[in-house]
């Protein structure tokens, strides 16, 4: 259950002692273990309502990433701002867990979706930067491409998990 959580952490701690090819390897295993972990969600949810949500999240996913790739204007101070809101629905989600609040858990998935689909195009222009920095080597970019390429995964993933929250009709 918290496998993909400590890979992920792995990830992004330990890259610049990792080769590329290892980080490619924990990152296909990530991948392969949020599958696994995201099998659940045909249990719980009806299939219409899962394709649906898909195409819903990655259109705001998509919508999101070339706002961050092409806009012109600092998103820092606002990454910092998804952060903190990140931080609270995070800490909410704890408290949810023993309060077991249907109304809670609603909000929590509408902020949700707000600070993921925020944090998107922070991080696409972060992975622009990345892209155009003259000064890092040719394998520091590339992995701080990958790293960047887990941070999109995560949130899309998280994107579709609080649309689906919002949207999916249970089974």
């Amino acid at each position: 259950m918290f496998a993909p959580l400590g890979l992920g952490l792995l990830i992004q701690m330990a890259y610049r002692r990792l080769s590329l090819v290892v980080l490619m390897i924990l990152f296909i295993a990530y991948s392969s273990l949020m599958g696994l972990s995201l099998s659940t969600v045909f249990i719980v949810y009806s299939m219409p309502s899962i394709i649906s949500t898909f195409f819903v999240s990655a259109g705001a996913f998509a919508g999101m990433a070339i706002l961050g790739y092409t806009t012109k204007t600092d998103l820092t101070k606002f990454g910092s701002l998804m952060y903190m809101l990140f931080i609270g629905i995070f800490i909410a989600g704890i408290v949810n867990i023993f309060m077991q609040s249907d109304m809670m858990g609603f909000v929590i998935s509408v902020i949700g979706v707000f600070v993921f689909t925020g944090l998107t195009a922070y991080y696409m222009q972060q992975l622009k930067g990345t892209a155009q920095d003259t000064s890092l080597s040719g394998l520091d970019r590339s992995k701080l491409s990958l790293i960047g390429g887990l941070q999109l995964y995560i949130l899309f993933i998280n994107l579709f998990l609080s649309l689906l929250r919002i949207l999916g009709s249970r089974d």
